[in-house]
C-alpha cells in the first residue's frame, strides 16, 4: 500500500503530466526533461527539423548538450521548447509563458532571434523593469533575471556552428550561465 507521501508525489506528477498534455494540445511543442535547470528555446528550425527530426537532435543540440555538460550540468538537466507550434506558426506569448512556468527552469537559453523575440513579448513588462538596457532588450550574451529565471539570448547558435570564431563567441556566452547549485 502506498504511503501518504507516495500518494502526494503521484498526485503532483499526475497534475504536471496533465498540464503538459494540455499545453501540447494547445500547440506547445516541447521535449527533454521537465523541471530541468535549463530550458533551450528554439524558433528557427533546420531543414531536417522541419522534415520531422526532433528539435535539437542535430549538430546544434549536440553542441549545446556538450557545452552544458562541460559547464557542469548533469547530462539530463535540460529540456527544450519550440517558439513555434506544430504547424510552424509563432507560439502565442501567453502560451509560451505558461509552458515555461509549467516546465519551471532556472535558466532559459534563447537559441536564436525568433526565441528571443518571443521571450521579449512574453516578458515585456518584466524586462521593462530592468535597469540595464542590454538586459531589458535580451541582447545576445547578456543575462537577464526575470521571474526567478536567468534568460540568455545566444543570437543564432545553429548558424554560429559553421564559423570557428562564432563558436567561441557562443561558448563565451554560455559560460555566463554556470549551474546554480543547490537552492538551499
Amino acid at each position: 500500500m502506498p504511503s501518504e507521501r507516495d500518494a502526494r508525489r503521484r498526485a503532483c506528477l499526475d497534475k504536471t503530466a496533465a498540464e503538459l498534455d494540455a499545453l501540447e494540445a494547445r500547440g506547445a511543442v516541447m521535449g527533454g526533461y521537465a523541471f530541468s535547470a535549463v530550458l533551450l528555446v528554439k524558433g528557427e528550425l533546420s531543414e531536417a527539423e522541419r522534415g520531422g527530426d526532433e528539435p535539437l537532435s542535430g549538430a546544434d543540440g549536440k553542441a549545446l548538450r556538450a557545452s552544458l555538460e562541460r559547464l557542469g550540468y548533469a547530462p539530463e538537466d535540460w529540456g527544450w521548447l519550440l517558439a513555434t507550434d506544430a504547424g510552424g506558426d509563432p507560439l502565442d506569448a501567453a502560451l509560451f509563458s505558461e509552458a515555461v512556468c509549467a516546465l519551471d527552469p532556472a535558466t532559459l537559453v534563447l537559441c536564436d532571434g525568433a526565441a528571443a523575440d518571443l521571450a521579449r513579448e512574453a516578458y515585456a513588462d518584466d524586462l521593462a523593469d530592468l535597469e540595464r538596457l542590454e538586459e531589458a532588450m535580451l541582447a545576445p550574451g547578456e543575462v537577464a533575471h526575470v521571474r526567478g529565471m536567468r534568460l540568455l539570448a545566444l543570437g543564432g547558435f545553429e548558424a554560429a556552428l559553421v564559423d570557428a570564431h562564432e563558436k567561441q563567441v557562443m561558448w563565451a556566452r554560455l559560460k555566463r550561465i554556470p549551474p546554480l547549485g543547490e537552492p538551499f
